[in-house]
């Protein structure tokens, strides 16, 4: 947490200068800046702390000790990904602090390029990559029940993210080529739409740009992205669960 809060720091005074240098702009940079550094930060928090907890317990042989007593694998996956979520949602309390504070300065410095900014957008966007992290997150503790290595984990993590943040419009390019000019195969076609299924659709978190622009949302979207996210969070513990139950032990 010492560690969060001097990365936040250090991004609320980047986002101050940054964002000062973009002035016909400076409104929608400094809420693109600050949302973009708290996912980006929340985002090494789910790669480099939350995929080693399991593998932890493994290297230090501990997960023996935990799961000699009347715990069951199922309680022990539920029980890290709680905490891992929990630790979630402070570090982004955290940063978010920072980053509102870097706003409320370039707010005051220049009042004249906030005429559109609202701090519900802004909530709202701070709220959906929580979200998101926890859902990221989830899929971390679902390579990690059948994984070997901490390593695999960590690669098939960032692979569905990368996949959840395009699948959107490269699903929207297959099913209109004529668009782009080009030829797609219907083996093509049917892939692109299991993968569309399959992995999370990270993009529908991201409101960066709305937050930024100030563009309100409906209430719809929003209830329906967070049913989709909770849904999605908690098949995949699910998942990991059964999972680890039928893992073998070294």
């Amino acid at each position: 947490m010492y560690g969060i809060t001097i990365f936040a720091l250090l991004l609320m005074v980047a986002n101050y200068l940054i964002s000062g240098m973009f002035m016909q702009e400076i409104g929608k940079v400094s809420v693109d800046l600050a949302l973009s550094a708290v996912t980006f930060s929340g985002l090494l928090l789910v790669f480099f702390v939350g995929i080693n907890l399991i593998s932890k317990d493994f290297d230090r042989k501990t997960i023996y000790m935990v799961l000699s007593r009347p715990i069951s694998r199922t309680q022990y996956i539920w029980g890290k990904f709680l905490g891992m979520a929990m630790l979630i949602i402070s570090a982004m309390v955290i940063m978010s602090i920072f980053a509102a504070i870097s706003i409320v300065m370039l707010k005051w410095t220049y009042p004249d390029y906030f005429a559109r900014f609202s701090w519900m957008l802004v909530l709202l966007a701070l709220t959906l990559t929580t979200l998101m992290l926890i859902l990221v997150s989830a899929l971390s503790f679902l390579f990690a029940s059948f994984s070997s290595t901490s390593f695999i984990a960590l690669i098939l993590t960032i692979i569905s993210y990368v996949i959840g943040t395009s699948i959107r419009e490269i699903k929207a390019l297959v099913e209109a080529p004529q668009a782009a000019g080009i030829q797609v195969s219907p083996f093509i076609l049917k892939v692109v739409n299991a993968a569309y299924y399959l992995f999370p659709n990270v993009s529908l978190f991201d409101i960066k740009t709305q937050a930024a622009h100030g563009i309100h949302l409906s209430a719809s979207y929003l209830f329906w992205v967070i049913a989709y996210g909770t849904g999605y969070i908690i098949i995949t513990i699910l998942l990991a669960g059964f999972l680890f139950r039928k893992r073998e032990f070294p």
